[in-house]
Formats: structure tokens, sequence, C-alpha cells
């Protein structure tokens, strides 16, 4: 028995160590991959949480998925969860993070004098700085927005749990890993700033929301939808800029982010319509149907007052003379 224990275990210990060394090489391969596309990795933020290896990054996407295909499986036959105070809590801190983000990125760009156009990732000094460091909370604040999956799932919310949803959140974890790794400032600023300015309408809705009571009172739901597309065009346009006014800032990502930008703008414009063109329709063809189903009742009503007038009637007798 320890034999077998014992040659299960230096198996497992092979497997293991083969598996390390095999996703060792591909982080290898891939940073030549990029190197030979971006130029080398920039060395300011060697040794920051979760950035020297692209491994973690990968696993966490990895779990992410998995947690969303097995996740429903899990609470099929499960009550939901309510979550209401740690949905308040969760919002109110993801609020308070990307408004944060958001004023520490404004600022950083005002003292570092960023061109609008063009901005490359070595040009403003100490400026640059901070806005690196402010996009590594943007980051790693992709990797705690998983848990707006999570809850879902926990809520049974599965309806929301879309091919949208899980693409923009799975993908934009790992683009900001080679952001924060090959551009971590310049003109990767932009698309930042502004997502943050609407997370911050976003989570708070969200953690408002998850008050019955504030419900009636929120009305920016739709809003909020509108800005983020109106968010994908700006960044497209700015993005834009740096290539037909080009600087230091590599052009390869600019064609990659505004390919992902179209991508995003698609998938939302899909579910814009979805959401509300079709509820607004829907709701227009209700109102419709019961001023329709209106008329009919007042014509029956109608119909029937005579009818039973008709019968209270009696009929009089002749006279005889």
């Amino acid at each position: 028995m320890r034999r077998i224990l014992r040659t299960m275990s230096n198996a497992l210990a092979l497997t293991v160590f083969s598996t390390g060394f095999k996703m060792e090489n591909f982080d290898a391969s891939l940073s030549t991959y990029f190197k030979a596309w971006l130029g080398p990795r920039d060395t300011r933020v060697k040794g920051w949480f979760l950035l020297d290896n692209y491994i973690p990054t990968f696993i966490c996407s990895l779990i992410y998925l998995l947690i969303v295909w097995l996740g429903p499986k899990y609470m099929k036959n499960r009550q939901p969860f309510s979550c209401r105070g740690i949905l308040v809590v969760y919002n109110l801190g993801l609020t308070l993070l990307s408004l944060y983000m958001f004023c520490e990125l404004v600022t950083g760009v005002w003292e570092g004098k960023y061109n609008f156009f063009c901005q490359g990732t070595r040009s403003a000094g100490e400026a640059d700085m901070k806005i690196i460091r402010v996009l590594w909370w943007y980051y790693f604040s992709k990797l705690i927005e998983f848990m707006d999956t999570f809850f879902f799932i926990l809520r049974k919310n599965n309806h929301q749990v879309t091919v949208l949803h899980v693409y923009h959140h799975a993908s934009m974890l790992n683009i900001w890993w080679f952001v924060m790794n090959w551009v971590p400032c310049g003109h990767s600023y932009f698309g930042a700033t502004l997502n943050s300015f609407i997370h911050v309408l976003m989570y708070s809705y969200y953690g408002l929301s998850s008050v019955p009571s504030m419900r009636p009172y929120l009305w920016w739901k739709k809003y909020i939808t509108q800005g983020q597309l109106l968010q994908f065009v700006l960044t497209i346009v700015q993005t834009s800029c740096g290539v037909v006014w080009p600087c230091s800032f590599p052009l390869g990502w600019l064609y990659f982010q505004i390919g992902y930008m179209i991508s995003l703008i698609i998938l939302f414009t899909n579910f814009y319509i979805q959401t509300y063109n079709k509820k607004g329709a829907s709701r227009r063809k209700e109102h419709l149907r019961d001023h329709q189903n209106g008329s009919v009742a007042a014509v029956n009503g109608h119909t029937n007052s005579f009818s039973s007038l008709e019968n209270n009637v009696k009929p009089r007798k002749q006279r005889k003379d």
C-alpha cells in the first residue's frame, strides 16, 4: 500500500512539475511574442503583485470560467442566497475605488500635461508613475469584479450571466495584465479614466438597488449602458488619434484596442436593443392591446346593457278597445 501511495505521489509531483514547466515555457513564449510586437516589458512594474508572470492571471480567468460553467449547475436545486448586506458593502467599495481611480487619473494626466492625441509611456516623469500606480489598481479591480458574476450565480440571476457579461469580465483582466507589462501609462490612461467614471455610476446604482426601498428612486440604469457605449466610441476616437498622429506609443496596441472596442460596441448595442428597445416595443404593444381590449369591453358592455335592458322589458298587453 505504501509503495502504491509513493508511486501515486511521485506521479502527481511529476505531473505538477511538468505542468509548471510547460506553463513557464508558455509564459516565456508569450513574453517573447509580445516583445517582438510591442518591445521589451516595462521594468517599472517589475516585482509588482501579479505582474511578473502571466500564469496567475490566466489561472484566475480559468477558475472564473469554470465557476461560470459549474456554478449554475450547483445552484440548480438550491435556494438562492440573498447576499443583500454583502452586496451593499461590495458595491459601495467598488464605487469608492472607482471614484478614487477616476480622480487620481485625472490629476495625474493634468500634472503630466498628457497629450490627448498621443502620449508616450516615458515622457512625463513622476506623473507617469502616478498613472502606473493607479492603473495597477484598475487592473486588480478587474479581478475583484469577477464577484459580479459570482453574486449573480449565488442569487440565481442566471439570465444576467450573458455572453457579453462573461466576455467583458474575462477579457478585461487578461488585457490589462498585458497593458500593465508593456504600456502601463501614456495613451493607456483614457479608456480606464472613462470606465472608472462609468463604474462610479454603475456600482452606486447596483449598491442602492440592493435596498428594495430605494429601487423606485433609481432612474439612471438605462443611461449607464448609453454611457458605456459613448465611452467605447470616445476611446476609439482617442485611440485613432494615436494612429493618425503617432508618438512613441506602440501602434500595434492601438490597433488591438480599436478592434476590442468595436467588439464591445457590437455586444453592448445588441444588449441595449434587447433590453430597452424591445421592452419599450413590448410595453407599447401591451398598451395598445389594453386599449383595444378596453374598447371591446366597452362595446360589449353596451351590447350587454341593451340585451339586459331588452330582457328586463316586459311586453305590454295590447289594449282590447
